[in-house]
């Protein structure tokens, strides 16, 4: 795939997650951030009034969390740094 095409898509991908974001947070729901930087049981969940938390999971239906604690605004800047989130 040559590298114009490579942008286009990273581009439609962003927007798409950009999208989910979006409308996770107007139904009131918490949008889950996973990094490559946790262990594979732990994420984010960064709410629409600004908090991010980390937190782990408790079951393997992984719809139970447990919040490990909540992030503080300069690690919460780095975040949506590092996703490129507003």
């Amino acid at each position: 795939m040559q590298s114009a095409e490579l942008k286009i898509l990273q581009r439609k991908g962003n927007n798409a997650v950009k999208k989910l974001r979006k409308a996770k947070f107007d139904k009131g729901l918490p949008f889950m951030i996973i990094s490559n930087d946790l262990p594979s049981t732990q994420c984010y969940l960064e709410y629409a009034d600004g908090r991010i938390l980390l937190v782990g999971i408790l079951s393997t239906s992984a719809r139970d969390f447990s919040v490990i604690r909540e992030l503080t605004p300069t690690e919460r800047d780095i975040i949506r740094t590092k996703f490129h989130f507003p």
